[in-house]
């Protein structure tokens, strides 16, 4: 009853549903110029670019935990915030994505063929424009964060890596928006591996989304500094893991998706049906993230006879 598996709002504008949000588009008037974007973040988890369940209090907890760092970066770079009417919904500025996905990494780690330790691994050194040095090994610290930026396939496509010198010759983004884009997300990562570290964490790499309002201004968008969207260990643990070539301890919220693989092929087959105790470990996990990133205590929102009728009665103001 606690679980929003969707957020389908049959009142609210011009829909879109993606793989864990619900969105709905505001037209745009004198107050609001860009137009407003509705965005429900349900309970639905995503992998293998398909929905494999939906974890309780899952969308709570992301739509804080990026409230948290919102709040905490704005004197950064502005971000899509307009208001929080629902703890699960964020109504936000419509802002053009920018074609570049921007990830920054300060670790020598990842499991995807993107990422700077399967390249690595494989014995590039030249990777996203930046040249590694030998001799690093798994999971350590880079002599620098760096940006390793990919295309954004908006049409479904795969991403793919990119240098600077790429994004400005096939023109994505200009040199000045190039240069504020990259210097704005080095200095988001720098404030948050310092605030992390004051929790006992260690921010390893995330990725953000950058847009343009209408008046070309850059502004983040989507989510920042999640787990959803980051990668995060735990300090306490990580010189012994590092010293014994183990993965360093983390926020495992890849229980589900291990367990799918072992069973199936998960993009060809039917998933099986994920067992309830594993669902609810998953949540646990989500809370244990929000309260070890934020240092406070986790308060489900229990109102409403179902989190879809609190979240209905919230955004009556936006029915048409």
């Amino acid at each position: 009853m606690r679980t929003l598996d969707h957020a389908r709002i049959p009142e609210l504008p011009n829909p879109y549903f993606g793989k864990v949000r619900d969105c709905y588009d505001l037209p745009a008037d004198a107050e609001n110029p860009d137009g407003r974007r509705i965005l429900v973040a349900s309970d639905r988890i995503s992998a293998f670019d398909r929905i494999l369940a939906a974890i309780p209090f899952k969308g709570q907890v992301l739509t804080q935990i990026a409230r948290f760092w919102f709040e905490r970066t704005a004197d950064i770079l502005p971000n899509h915030v307009i208001s929080y009417p629902d703890p699960n919904v964020v109504i936000g500025k419509r802002l053009t994505i920018l074609p570049v996905e921007v990830v920054v990494r300060g670790y020598l780690a990842g499991t995807t063929s993107t990422s700077v330790l399967t390249q690595y691994r494989a014995g590039v050194r030249q990777m996203y424009g930046h040249t590694l040095p030998e001799g690093l090994r798994d999971n350590q610290a880079l002599p620098q964060a760096i940006i390793t930026p990919t295309s954004k396939a908006f049409d479904g496509g795969h991403d793919e890596p990119l240098t600077s010198a790429e994004i400005l010759a096939q023109g994505l983004l200009t040199k000045a928006q190039w240069d504020k884009v990259s210097e704005a997300a080095l200095a988001l990562f720098e404030r948050g591996q310092k605030m992390a570290a004051e929790r006992g964490l260690i921010l390893v790499d995330t990725k953000y989304e950058f847009g343009t309002d209408l008046a070309g201004n850059i502004l983040i968008a989507d989510e920042i500094h999640t787990p959803d969207s980051s990668r995060y260990w735990l300090a306490d643990g990580y010189a012994q893991a590092f010293e014994a070539g183990t993965r360093p301890p983390s926020f495992d919220k890849d229980v589900i998706r291990s367990w799918v693989a072992a069973r199936c092929d998960p993009y060809k087959d039917e998933i099986p049906e994920i067992p309830a105790a594993m669902i609810e470990q998953t949540s646990a996990v989500y809370i244990q993230a929000y309260e070890a990133i934020t240092g406070e205590r986790f308060t489900p929102d229990l109102n409403g006879a179902t989190p879809l009728e609190r979240i209905r009665t919230a955004l009556q103001p936006f029915f048409a």
